[in-house]
Parts: C-alpha cells; sequence; structure tokens
C-alpha cells in the first residue's frame, strides 16, 4: 500500500495542488496576501515527501529481503515488489520536485503581476 501511494496519490496531488494555486491567485491578488498560496504549497510538499518517504522505506525493507519466490513471470518476487518501490520513490521525488518548483514561483512573483 505504501508503493501505491507514491506512485499514484502524488502526481495527483501535484496536480491538485497546480489546480488550487491557480483558482486561489486571484483571491490572494485581493487581499493582498500570499499565505494561503504558501499554506496550499506546503501541505501539499509535506504530504507528497511522506509517500516518497513510505516507498523509500518499502524500498529499504524489500532490499533486505532475499525471498525466491517466484511470480507468474519467472521473476523472483522480492525483485518485482523492489523495482516497484524503486519506481514509485522516483515518482515521489519527481512529484517533490514539482510542488517545489511551483512554491517557488510563489515566492519570486506576485499574485498580481500582469
Amino acid at each position: 500500500m505504501r508503493v501505491w501511494l507514491a506512485l499514484f496519490a502524488a502526481p495527483s496531488l501535484v496536480l491538485a495542488c497546480q489546480a488550487t494555486l491557480y483558482a486561489l491567485v486571484t483571491p490572494s491578488c485581493a487581499m493582498q496576501t500570499r499565505a494561503v498560496l504558501h499554506a496550499v504549497a506546503a501541505g501539499s510538499l509535506a504530504v507528497t515527501l511522506v509517500f516518497t518517504l513510505l516507498a523509500l522505506r518499502e524500498w529499504r525493507l524489500r532490499a533486505a529481503g532475499t525471498g525466491k519466490v517466484l511470480d507468474s513471470d519467472g521473476a523472483d518476487t522480492a525483485t518485482s515488489r523492489r523495482f516497484l518501490a524503486i519506481v514509485a520513490t522516483s515518482v515521489g521525488l519527481l512529484s517533490c520536485l514539482a510542488i517545489a518548483a511551483m512554491w517557488i514561483t510563489i515566492w519570486v512573483l506576485s499574485p498580481c503581476w500582469n
């Protein structure tokens, strides 16, 4: 379960964060504050980072396992699950990077900039 959060929920959270930030630009400009934008970006980054760390933990646990149960395609189950954990960790890190890049633009650009 930990792997699937980083693999599917993290990229979905990036898209949700982007849509939410885009929707909040006009109210932030009207209120002349970026606090809500920072809160959305920080919360999204924190949740995505937790998902990524869970996948990383799964990767490390799978690396320690040495079970040789064969899967349906002939690969052993531990290797298949470890590969999935590696991919999930990579996707989670990429999602964290995307949210961090969006957050940097909040720091640099004003919401009222035309």
